[in-house]
């Protein structure tokens, strides 16, 4: 056994009885070296003659379940509750709850609004996506600007005119005027979804 071991397991017994004490519920040896291991550095074997040693000296007491020992504090030592304190620690626990359930509603609102505000962009981000739309925009105006200016039109009259033409044609045409579009090479407004603006 270590140094720092034999020193935990020499003051295993104060530590186990304050533990006990403090927890006032039951705890089987396993349990107590489960919750104090990691905290004390006891071993099992420690914990097991501590708890007998407090047993016997009556300052804890033992009951055995099955095969299982179980240890608890002994309730001598603690003063008589009346119904009284009892509905007032009632009372307490009741309004911890909701105080609980207040604080976990809030928290989770917090959550959200923190994670709302980490997926929005930041104000360089921001900066950066106005300066990409302005590109986007300013190359739109630049090819409207290109349109207009372009002479090649067609303009609504020429249209009606060109498609009463081809109606016409289409009267003594033996096949569909998709056909005869395709034939020709006519192409229309349509084929390229194209919405003509007002002028």
């Amino acid at each position: 056994m270590s140094k720092g071991r034999a020193e935990a397991a020499a003051g295993a017994p104060g530590i186990l009885l304050r533990y006990l004490q403090e927890q006032n519920r039951p705890y089987s040896a396993q349990d107590v070296f489960g919750n104090l291991q990691r905290e004390h550095g006891l071993g099992k074997a420690a914990v097991v003659k501590a708890l007998e040693q407090l047993a016997q000296q009556g300052k804890i007491k033992e009951k055995m379940y099955g095969k299982q020992k179980i240890y608890f504090a002994n309730q001598d030592q603690f003063d008589m509750v009346s119904d009284a304190d009892l509905q007032g620690l009632d009372a307490k626990i009741v309004a911890l709850a909701a105080k609980v359930q207040s604080l976990q509603q809030s928290c989770r609102h917090m959550e959200a609004e923190l994670k709302e505000l980490t997926s929005a962009l930041t104000t360089p981000e921001m900066q950066k996506e106005i300066q990409e739309l302005k590109k986007e925009c300013a190359g739109y105006t630049e090819r409207l600007k290109n349109i207009k200016a372009a002479t090649n039109h067609v303009t609504p009259e020429e249209k009606e005119q060109a498609t009463e033409l081809c109606d016409a044609i289409l009267e003594g045409y033996a096949k569909s005027k998709k056909q005869f579009f395709e034939e020709v090479g006519i192409e229309t407004d349509e084929d390229y979804n194209v919405t003509l603006p007002d002028l």
